[in-house]
């Protein structure tokens, strides 16, 4: 099964616009780019423009950092798997 990314998703939904209607309500347009959607900006009934979110930079994990906070967790007794197999099992209703 393929599961769409954010990015497939930001190109299905996709509104269009008119450009007098977009001058008129610009940052109505730009909040909604904001937000995740893309805009498509027509004249005349034809794309000419699209208005989509930008792709914001991932900040780099600090791995000395993350190392020493997972150090000072105690390990657990049982996996993962474990536990949620438990606790399905347990909590039916």
């Amino acid at each position: 099964m393929i599961y769409p990314t954010n990015e497939l998703v930001r190109r299905i939904v996709v509104s269009e616009i008119g450009l007098a209607e977009a001058k008129a309500h610009l940052s109505a347009l730009v909040a909604r780019a904001q937000a995740g959607e893309t805009v498509s900006i027509t004249r005349r009934g034809k794309p000419v423009a699209r208005l989509v979110p930008v792709e914001r930079c991932r900040e780099k994990v600090d791995t000395a950092m993350l190392r020493a906070l997972t150090d000072k967790m105690p390990m657990q007794p049982e996996s993962a798997g474990e536990f949620i197999r438990k606790m399905r099992d347990e909590d039916r209703y």
